[in-house]
């Protein structure tokens, strides 16, 4: 059978429209998976807090093995607000930027 020129660029856009379709439900259920196993991963870090400190730990030694000379630490804010609660610290005032001349003239000039 011979079809015309027209039908055949249809059937081809209709072919690539459902391989489109299906594309996009895969991928979208590939997401709900990852989300699913994320919320499963965080209440089970939530029932046993000393499981977050052991996959620290196991990160910082990955990163060790890949011969990298620095390494870094990353710190929780609320360590950062219970030690100023237990120094008494006050948070130090930040003066606004003189009006005679712009933030970015006063840093060049300043450093």
């Amino acid at each position: 059978m011979d079809y015309p020129e027209s039908m055949l660029r249809a059937m081809a856009k209709q072919a690539e429209a459902e391989r489109e379709k299906r594309s996009k439900i895969i991928h979208a259920e590939g997401e709900y998976s990852a989300a699913q196993r994320l919320v499963d991963a965080a209440s089970l870090l939530a029932e046993q807090p000393v499981s977050v400190q052991l996959r620290y730990l196991q990160t910082l030694a990955e990163i060790g093995v890949e011969k990298n000379t620095t390494v870094a630490f990353p710190v929780p804010v609320d360590i950062f607000s219970r030690i100023t609660k237990a120094l008494n610290l006050r948070p130090v005032p930040r003066f606004p930027p003189s009006p005679s001349r712009r933030p970015t003239e006063r840093i060049i000039k300043d450093y």
